[in-house]
């Protein structure tokens, strides 16, 4: 993970985990449709801040991502939110295509639990 350019105002406020990421629930801004749960540090919440574009930290390659830059299946950011606790950020996007890698919609489709 690099250094951040992240306002101070907006990372002093941050609960990060021990690898200094945060959760981000992600939702499409006009119906509330969850589409995905990523992971942002302080570099890809200021990349997501500053150009609009959903950019999330990938866990398993171990380095940045910006939504769709591969697959075509864009998020338009509108609003980016952090809970009361400081520790979840709630992005509201405009999504093109798929949210999830799986090309459905949402990554929340897989069946109810309860």
């Amino acid at each position: 993970m690099s250094v951040t350019s992240l306002d101070p105002a907006i990372a002093a406020r941050l609960k990060r985990t021990g690898d200094g990421l945060v959760p981000a629930v992600v939702q499409q801004h006009d119906t509330g449709e969850v589409l995905m749960l990523a992971w942002m540090d302080d570099e890809a919440l200021h990349r997501t801040l500053t150009t609009g574009a959903a950019t999330y930290w990938s866990r398993s390659r171990g380095e940045y991502w910006v939504k769709g830059a591969t697959s075509g299946n864009t998020q338009r950011v509108v609003s980016v939110a952090l809970d009361c606790d400081g520790d979840t950020l709630l992005v509201g996007v405009d999504q093109t295509g798929a949210a999830c890698h799986t090309g459905d919609r949402t990554c929340f489709d897989a069946g109810r639990l309860l």
